[in-house]
């Protein structure tokens, strides 16, 4: 077989570690990639949001499999124009996509198939907006309706808090088209956990749960990030919990898009608040995490491509997933100002010097003169797998006490809610 892989990040560079160790994939192409896929897969200097560029590539390559990691060409519709043209591609349409692209629909979806979320109202007037918050009071949570990179979401704790929140977003066009709407919506108290599930728009099979670190520094506090690392499994979801939301929240929603005219295929995810009311949906998201994927994708034994194939075929319910036994930690080395302002260009070593069954899966990495070097704000993803959530810690870190570059920084508590569990 030969494959694409779209984007350029950790998630992707997991994507291509995965599918390199299926027996039947002989070539991978990625574009864009980065300086780690580089070593696995033929880069091609496409952006993943080039949706002609991709579609031209794929044409003249003919591949067996396209992957898309992203959501930016999954919104606009990248699985939608290869499949028109008789391309096997792995992700969801563009209509079911939507569920990440508008914050809105996936509330409105949840709202008519009684999936438990969070209570919103939604607004288009800043001034309408400002009026609700001085009514209903905080804390809340301010979300822009579209895309925004992970970071359009504003937890407000204080009035004050979520009135510039709302300029933020509707008035001074922080995430562009992203906040003409926003979602005001209660703020739900309790642990976060992530549940990702491969769905080929009829049989649901869950992965094992993830805990995603979003905010900048140690102990969840600071801006919100893209993800400043995760660890699975993560034992704040209860087998029986997973059940339960497999039952309230996966299934339905599968079930409700297909209803909605939006059938959904490839990876949903859900990111969850365990409240004292039981799980409820923060938010959906149409394609595998960055940074989860990268410990559920190392902890998985089945054949990812034999996985995607079942998906295409709408079989599904012929595959039975295997899981390794113990915990995989990734922890995101980030550059010096990051989630801010952030300089590129600068040497990274050690990425030589890996202990054993720890991966150092790229993100923000270029080539330049032969060296690997700074090309993004979260810069790499080192990944530990072991027999238990500890030692994953234990070896995640040093593999990160190995890698330098100027400005980096990173948490030092990823894991550590797991380890009271």
């Amino acid at each position: 077989m030969k494959v694409l892989v779209v984007g350029g990040g950790g998630r992707e560079h997991a994507l291509v570690w995965k599918l390199s160790r299926s027996p039947r994939v002989k070539k991978i192409f990625c574009a864009p990639g980065n300086a780690g896929i580089s070593s696995l897969a033929e880069c091609v200097n496409i952006q993943a949001e080039n949706i002609p560029a991709i579609v031209d590539l794929v044409r003249q390559h003919k591949f067996d499999l396209t992957v898309v990691g992203p959501e930016a060409p999954l919104v606009a519709g990248l699985v939608d124009r290869l499949e028109a043209e008789g391309y096997p591609v792995f992700g969801p349409r563009q209509r079911a996509a939507e569920l990440e692209g508008s914050k809105v629909l996936a509330k409105e979806v949840m709202r008519k198939y009684n999936i438990p979320t969070a209570e919103y109202e939604v607004f288009e007037d800043a001034a309408e907006a400002r009026s609700y918050i001085r009514k209903v009071g905080v804390p809340c949570v301010i979300k822009a309706d579209g895309l925004a990179a992970g970071k359009g979401v504003i937890v407000a704790e204080d009035e004050q808090v979520a009135l510039d929140a709302i300029d933020f977003i509707m008035r001074d066009r922080a995430f562009g088209a992203a906040g003409t709407r926003i979602v005001i919506e209660e703020c739900l108290r309790g642990e976060e956990v992530s549940l990702l599930a491969f769905t080929d728009g009829e049989q649901v099979i869950p992965m094992i749960p993830a805990q995603d670190h979003k905010r900048v520094f140690d102990e969840d506090k600071g801006l919100n990030t893209g993800g400043m690392g995760a660890y699975a499994p993560a034992p704040v979801l209860t087998e029986a919990q997973k059940q339960e939301v497999m039952e309230k929240v996966m299934i339905p929603t599968v079930r409700g898009m297909a209803q909605e005219d939006r059938p959904y295929k490839g990876v949903l995810y859900a990111g969850l608040m365990m409240t004292e009311k039981g799980p409820k949906v923060l938010e959906f998201n149409a394609r595998f995490g960055d940074p989860e994927a990268q410990p559920i994708l190392m902890m998985l034994e089945s054949d990812l491509d034999d996985v995607i194939g079942a998906i295409l075929a709408g079989e599904l319910n012929k595959v039975n997933l295997r899981w390794s036994e113990g915990a995989a930690v990734c922890v995101v080395l980030a550059s010096g100002g990051y989630p801010g302002d952030y300089a590129k260009g600068l040497e990274i070593s050690g990425l030589d010097a890996m202990p054993e069954n720890v991966v150092a899966f790229h993100s923000g990495t270029a080539m330049r003169n032969g060296r690997v070097v700074t090309a993004g704000g979260r810069v790499l993803g080192i990944t530990a797998k072991s027999g238990s959530i500890s030692e994953a810690i234990d070896q995640a870190y040093q593999g990160v006490s190995r890698v330098r570059f100027e400005g980096m920084h990173y948490r030092r508590d990823i894991g550590q809610k797991a380890l009271g569990k």
